[in-house]
């Protein structure tokens, strides 16, 4: 029996490449307010007290999509600091458009991959809470490796949690809402709000997909989790 080279392990990646179609008004916005409010990806810590000009609450949200939840739940609360991580450039310049419809102050983008913007650009114990809003369940069990959420991420995150601070996912798949609140339940630093799923916080606003599968009687879940 000879022996076999060991494959190369799969990089964590929070994303997958695909195409979209970017409207004269995203693109507008993309090339105006970019070079205002993202922050270049880099490798190395960022200071996000200075990014913002002030000290306060930190939020990360990872997939903001079209980014119109982001922009409301940041007009709602302008006390906290928001950074929206995103690759997609349609979904970028629609976030930049509403920031400067809505005159937002309190939220940064990065247009990079999640996982290299947690490993490098944020410490330790800086954040607040993290968003994971609707990611994309991949269905098809062939295609669970794919799933953003699994252990080797929701480690990463936390690490990046303060203490008390919280990670609120959000599906409407309920599957995928099982794997979540079960990989979120096995991380040491991790302790569920709720006895399994947690009624949708305030903060996150309906969105008109979500308003449309509710109407169908289809579910949502949310699960929200505390660093200890």
């Amino acid at each position: 029996m000879t022996d076999t080279p060991n494959p190369i392990r799969r990089p964590l990646r929070s994303y997958v490449l695909r195409q979209g179609r970017i409207s004269h008004a995203q693109q507008r916005a993309y090339e105006t307010l970019l070079p205002v409010f993202s922050l270049p990806y880099q490798i190395s810590v960022i200071d996000l007290d200075a990014v913002f000009g002030r000290s306060g609450p930190k939020i990360l949200e990872i997939g903001f999509g079209m980014g119109e939840s982001t922009a409301e739940i940041a007009a709602q609360q302008p006390e906290i600091d928001f950074i929206g991580v995103e690759v997609h450039t349609p979904g970028v310049g629609s976030l930049l458009k509403q920031i400067g419809e809505r005159g937002l102050t309190n939220l940064r983008i990065i247009q990079h991959d999640a996982v290299e913007v947690l490993q490098h650009m944020i410490q330790e114990n800086t954040l607040d809470g993290v968003h994971i809003f609707f990611p994309d369940p991949w269905p098809k069990t062939r295609h669970h490796k794919r799933r953003l959420i699994q252990a080797e991420f929701v480690r990463l995150i936390a690490s990046r949690l303060k203490p008390g601070a919280y990670i609120h996912a959000a599906t409407d798949w309920q599957a995928y809402a099982e794997h979540i609140l079960e990989t979120l339940a096995q991380e040491p630093l991790l302790q569920n709000t709720a006895q399994d799923y947690a009624p949708r916080p305030a903060y996150r606003p309906l969105t008109k997909f979500e308003q449309r599968g509710l109407k169908l009687g289809h579910g949502v879940w949310d699960i929200v989790f505390r660093k200890r």
